[in-house]
């Protein structure tokens, strides 16, 4: 490979906090209030125009998943008080992005968090083995903003990879990781004929056959299900049916093909719902996410890792940081469209709620950072669980209360009482 020397530099610090945010997804969004709540001086940093991650930017239909945490049921709440109509009092899981954009910065806002959006992070700043802050890009250039905490709530662990933090992608045996998608809405639904399948293992019978099968048939691989849910708004449904495996969501060229394979999916698909799927004949595009949603990349090396056995049992750790966590193992086929051979859904047969330990979100050998989200220290099954957005704030949440608490003592992050943390999270 060619190389191109690069002159070295000196950067301007354009920032001081206690606490960085990097990332504002579910899980980076959580921290950052938390944090701010608990009188921490907090920078969140986004590269994208809008917080909220996946379930804005991402344009995701629905939370789905449950976690007991105040703030995640503070969200839901905010949420249905910014409706209009009928349900501006009930709460519901459906996501109206544009809402809840205005509710993510608004909780922001109150909490005192500085916001920085079109900002890349590019690296970290080491003082041997402490992250002492972040390295970004933007249009202002290349800045350092310094920290006493970063958290990385980016999803892919981006800071975290920056600092050398250990880590494997995907699958354990072979590194292969979940397939992405890129979600879409379409409007001209006729909600009262309308077949909604929500999961991959629902089926639904009609004149020309069953639908999950016709989508099979019709709709292009690595596509070819049916996974449709209503929105907040009248006649519109929101689409979970685009596929592009063998992606790796922490490279350009990656990002890129997946955009140009879920996009030229999505005519395919739209004329399978308008011949096929009763209620959604006269169906069109409205719009589809600005990000692409990433299931799987970095899963980094902690203080504790989450396995799949932990939440068969519904462990009830007396270290949690999280609790009250609940979903199924959401494996999407590596390999194709529908549920992988590992996955579970309507046969899962664990009701109970699990608990992640702080150890989770610590990584090893790394003083000065915390994971946050989906990147926080668990198996490939695992994570397929953990990985959804309620679970995710509550990580995030809990991120947020270390931070402060270790700011707030002057203290190490593995020195924080968890004690303290768990008085904060309930």
């Amino acid at each position: 490979m060619k190389t191109y020397f690069e002159p070295g530099r000196e950067l301007p610090v354009a920032g001081e906090y206690d606490v960085i945010v990097a990332g504002s997804g579910p899980a980076g969004a959580s921290a950052a209030i938390t944090a701010g709540r608990l009188g921490a001086k907090v920078l969140l940093v986004e590269s994208n125009s809008a917080v909220g991650g996946m379930s804005t930017s991402g344009l995701m239909s629905h939370w789905t998943g449950t976690v007991s945490s105040p703030l995640y049921t503070e969200i839901l709440r905010r949420c249905a008080a910014s409706r209009e109509g009928e349900e501006h009092d009930r709460i519901v899981p459906w996501i109206d992005p544009e809402a809840l954009k205005t509710v993510w910065l608004d909780m922001l806002r109150d909490a005192g968090v500085d916001v920085l959006l079109y900002t890349f992070v590019c690296g970290v700043v080491r003082e041997g083995n402490r992250v002492a802050g972040i390295v970004t890009e933007s249009k202002s250039g290349r800045r350092v903003f310094l920290a006493k905490v970063t958290v990385d709530g980016t999803g892919d662990g981006d800071a975290a990879a920056f600092a050398g933090v250990p880590y494997h992608k995907g699958r354990e045996s072979d590194g292969r990781m979940q397939p992405c998608t890129l979600m879409f809405k379409v409007a001209g639904v006729d909600l009262d004929r309308a077949v909604l399948l929500g999961s991959f293992e629902s089926k639904h019978w009609t004149e020309r056959g069953e639908l999950q099968a016709l989508a099979k048939e019709h709709i292009p691989a690595p596509a070819g299900h049916l996974l449709v849910y209503r929105s907040t708004l009248p006649g519109i449904v929101t689409c979970n049916m685009t596929n592009c495996t063998e992606i790796d969501g922490t490279r350009a060229e990656d990002l890129t093909r997946a955009e140009l394979v879920c996009r030229s999916q999505m005519p395919a698909i739209v004329r399978y719902l308008r011949e096929f799927v009763p209620g959604f004949e006269r169906c069109y595009i409205i719009s589809a996410g600005s990000m692409m949603g990433i299931r799987e990349t970095r899963h980094f090396a902690g203080e504790r890792t989450l396995t799949e056995e932990d939440i068969l049992a519904a462990r009830q750790f007396g270290d949690w940081v999280v609790r009250g966590a609940h979903f199924n193992f959401d494996v999407h086929n590596l390999t194709g469209a529908g549920l992988d051979p590992t996955g579970v859904q309507h046969e899962w047969k664990q009701p109970a709620g699990y608990t992640i330990p702080y150890g989770c979100l610590i990584p090893k050998g790394t003083e000065g950072l915390l994971l946050s989200g989906r990147n926080i220290s668990g198996t490939h099954l695992a994570h397929s669980n953990f990985r959804v957005m309620p679970i995710c704030a509550g990580i995030g949440a809990a991120a947020g209360a270390a931070a402060a608490l270790a700011v707030r003592e002057n203290i190490g992050l593995r020195d924080v009482e968890v004690r303290r943390m768990q008085e904060l999270l309930v």
